[in-house]
């Protein structure tokens, strides 16, 4: 039995979730403690498919050609976050490939920087502007 708080809705159910094996290698889940179908679907993929929103930030490259013209107080990454859940066991790829990006300036609150992640439909978008 696995016990789990449902996150989609503000009651913040306590769900329980018993697991019984089938024969065609998915198991059958049970769950209990929810007040709405909502709960179940939760509880369901959090246990078949767990994702996550991710959130990260993102390099400026700088491309003043005088040395020491850039400010010591301008920022020096940007946040940003994956428009959609990630499968959590991708999470990790995602996150090298964003920390990879080099972004010029100026970038706005939505721009996409990554535009549907290695086919997945994920976007990393800017979450403030600079």
């Amino acid at each position: 039995m696995r016990e789990l708080t449902c996150i989609v809705c503000p009651i913040g159910c306590s769900l329980s979730v018993n697991e019984s094996p089938v024969t065609e290698g998915l198991s059958s889940l049970t769950v209990t403690g929810n007040r709405c179908n909502r709960g179940a679907a939760y509880a369901e993929e959090e246990i078949r498919a767990p994702k996550r929103v991710v959130t990260a930030t993102c390099g400026i490259a700088f491309t003043s050609v005088e040395p020491g013209s850039r400010s010591l107080t301008a920022p020096r990454r940007i946040p940003v976050k994956s428009s959609a859940p990630c499968p959590k066991e991708k999470i990790h790829e995602l996150l090298k490939d964003i920390y990879s990006v080099r972004l010029s300036l100026p970038v706005k609150v939505g721009d996409r920087l990554i535009t549907d992640w290695k086919g997945s439909g994920i976007d990393v978008v800017a979450v403030r502007s600079l």
